[in-house]
């Protein structure tokens, strides 16, 4: 069966798809029998992919959901474009009704069944929810790893601990990608917020750019020393597909260095490790 992993984020646009493009993209090629991986677009609010690089209406999540509900549900391959970047993709249309709908589906018993393969079916499904909300809980219950996207200030910070994954029951799986300038040490961020694994994703607007053009093999690159994204998305993905043991799992990628920040997280207010996913109150962070 295929390996699940829940790409999403407490609050805000933090960069959940660039996370999983730049993820899937450098997949490291000895994972998963060469299979390449395929990001899903699940946001429940609609997807941007379509628009952003062009591609008709189908096929799309909506295919993937219609499948999920026969009593023999399909392939997820049959619904997979390629982006000019080398990217597999399942895109979802824009809009929030028609999407929220295809993410229910699929967070069924057979949309799980159709995301997860038989048990002859080999790769990874890096699946892009957007903002958690209580329509992914089934998926996240059913996921092997899950990736929580975040930027890097006190406040998005502070809307992780204040979430509760334990409850979920993803915590043990779970990896947080810190998205962009961070003055606090990844040991402290995973020591505050009780999340063992901790990486950091500098914002690199020409790879993100790369990624998003409309040339062929724009984000690999031709020099001999790779993009910072690039960097710490190998790293990731290595991570993700049990090829890298990082010791405690954190650390910062600034271009090759690992390097610590400065601060002080959350001063006050103690290790809480709680992430609430939808529902959730966030008044008294």
């Amino acid at each position: 069966m295929r390996r699940l992993v829940v790409v999403g984020s407490v609050t805000g646009a933090p960069g959940v798809t660039t996370t999983a493009l730049a993820t899937a993209g450098a997949w490291p090629p000895e994972a998963d029998g060469g299979v390449r991986p395929v990001v899903v677009e699940a946001d429940v609010s609609g997807g941007d992919l379509m628009i952003r690089f062009g591609l008709p209406a189908a096929p799309s999540l909506l295919d993937v959901a219609a499948a999920a509900g026969q009593p023999y549900p399909g392939s997820l391959l049959g619904a997979v474009s390629e982006l000019p970047c080398g990217v597999r993709v399942v895109v979802a249309v824009p809009g929030r009704g028609p999407c929220r709908e295809a993410v229910r589906l699929l967070a069924g018993e057979g949309g799980r069944r159709v995301l997860l393969g038989d048990d002859h079916d080999r790769g990874t499904v890096l699946l892009d929810v957007g903002r958690l909300s209580e329509d992914v809980e089934p998926l996240l219950a059913a996921a092997d790893q899950m990736v929580l996207v975040t930027r890097g200030g006190a406040e998005p910070l502070t809307h992780v601990s204040a979430c509760d994954l334990d409850a979920h029951a993803c915590a043990v799986r779970l990896t947080l990608a810190v998205v962009g300038p961070c003055p606090y040490p990844a040991a402290e961020i995973a020591h505050t917020l009780g999340i063992q694994r901790v990486l950091f994703l500098p914002w690199d607007a020409k790879s993100v750019a790369a990624m998003n053009s409309a040339k062929p093999g724009a984000l690999r690159t031709s020099g001999l020393r790779p993009a910072p994204l690039v960097i710490a998305a190998r790293m990731l993905a290595r991570q993700l597909a049990g090829l890298q043991q990082s010791g405690s799992g954190t650390g910062r990628m600034d271009g090759d260095r690992e390097t610590e920040g400065n601060g002080s997280l959350l001063a006050g207010r103690g290790r809480t490790g709680r992430v609430h996913v939808p529902g959730v109150e966030e008044s008294g962070t």
